[in-house]
């Protein structure tokens, strides 16, 4: 008896692994751990370098000196060197720039020439109309040559009607010959002055071609070209200039701050006060109260208060930063027995282990030193020893500032 058997499986006692591939994954898995292991380090490593690089941001302020007339200030604002007087100069009548003579920094006088403009059609008017004039008068010459006549002809006709030769048709002809011709020669003395008229217009027109400066002052920009069209208003979609430049009195410039309007109280006309221009920082200007502009910006809750300057300076330029400080007008007091070297803000003052310090800022990197100080002044304090007038300090910065530890100055 035959017995069939179905298709025998798989001979799974052939599958095994070789010593050698099972010793050479284990070195890869150890190989990958070790790679891993070293990659974290490095950039641990990175983060600890980036970390002790890193440079904080401070923001510092200047130490003052101690007799400095702004630290016993009632209030202080911040604003810009405004002029009084700033005018766009351009031209009354519409045409083509033909010569520009205004420059930037160029100073001028009060009618003194800064642009012409192309004046041929003006010219041409103004000929035609001082030809109109002069035919007008030449027809005025030759009407009153005929009303001579006319008076000789009206003569005779009253002496021949007086001896009863003459009809009184022939002399009321004569009569209205001559008035006739007194007419036509006093509309034409008219026809002449409106001729005359005309041409001051026509004059006019051609003055206006010359743009001249309206007062003394400093040309500080020059809005065209020449080629240019100008015109008093604006047209031509943007291509026509409106100005041909701009020119301020230097004799009008003073300082325009924002007073908030909780502080105003504090400010009044003939207050005397110290600017500071930001381009000179140790230049104290003195200056006085001009005027407080009696409204408010309800958008930014001040008041605008115009200083002037008691004497002006060519370093003074329009749009220039400034800081005033308003000065109360009572005496300073010193503290008893002060001999302060500087003021310095409280918010530079630190403790370190029971001794007040300071951060100084030198070329971007920290200065620890100690400070002796002496009585408050507001938000000031007085300093003994330690800091001088200039010096710059750390008002604001990390907690965990350290001596020679570079930094970040916050503009």
């Amino acid at each position: 008896m035959t017995t069939l058997s179905g298709p025998s499986g798989p001979d799974l006692s052939s599958l095994k692994i070789d010593d050698r591939s099972r010793r050479a994954g284990k070195a890869g898995k150890r190989l990958g751990l070790f790679a891993a292991a070293l990659g974290g380090l490095v950039v641990l490593g990175g983060l600890l370098l980036a970390f002790r690089t890193h440079r904080p941001v401070v923001e510092v302020a200047a130490a003052q000196p101690a007799n400095d007339a702004r630290a016993q200030a009632l209030l202080n604002a911040s604003g810009y060197v405004t002029p009084r007087r700033r005018a766009s100069v351009a031209a009354k009548v519409t045409g083509r720039l033909q010569r520009v003579y205004a420059e930037e920094g160029l100073h001028v006088k009060a009618g003194q020439v800064l642009a012409e403009l192309d004046c041929s059609q003006p010219k041409a008017a103004l000929a035609s109309a001082t030809t109109d004039r002069d035919a007008t008068a030449a027809a005025l010459a030759d009407l009153e040559v005929q009303l001579g006549n006319a008076d000789r002809e009206l003569k005779r006709a009253e002496d021949l009607r007086a001896a009863g030769v003459n009809s009184i048709q022939a002399l009321d002809t004569a009569r209205t010959t001559d008035d006739s011709l007194r007419s036509k020669i006093a509309l034409t003395k008219e026809q002449t002055r409106a001729a005359a008229a005309k041409i001051s217009v026509a004059q006019q027109d051609v003055e206006n071609c010359t743009v001249r400066s309206p007062y003394d002052g400093i040309v500080v920009s020059k809005d065209a070209q020449p080629g240019e069209i100008v015109s008093p208003v604006s047209a031509g979609g943007g291509f026509t200039r409106t100005g041909i430049a701009t020119l301020v009195d230097m004799k009008s410039i003073e300082v325009e701050v924002d007073v908030n309007e909780a502080y105003i109280a504090r400010v009044k006309p003939g207050q005397k006060a110290i600017s500071t221009l930001d381009a000179y920082p140790d230049w104290q200007i003195p200056s006085t109260v001009r005027t407080v502009i009696p409204t408010a910006d309800r958008q930014k809750a001040t008041v605008k208060v115009r200083v002037s300057f008691d004497q002006l300076d060519p370093r003074i330029l329009p749009d220039m930063g400034v800081k005033v400080a308003f000065l109360d007008d009572a005496p300073v007091v010193k503290s008893k027995g002060s001999e302060a070297k500087a003021l310095i803000p409280q918010a530079a003052v630190r403790e370190d282990a029971g001794q007040k310090i300071v951060f100084l800022v030198n070329q971007r990197k920290l200065e620890r030193r100690a400070v002796n100080l002496g009585a408050n002044r507001g938000n000031d304090v007085e300093v003994m020893a330690g800091i001088s007038p200039g010096d710059m300090l750390v008002v604001r910065g990390g907690a965990d500032l350290r001596d020679g530890q570079a930094v970040e100055v916050k503009q």
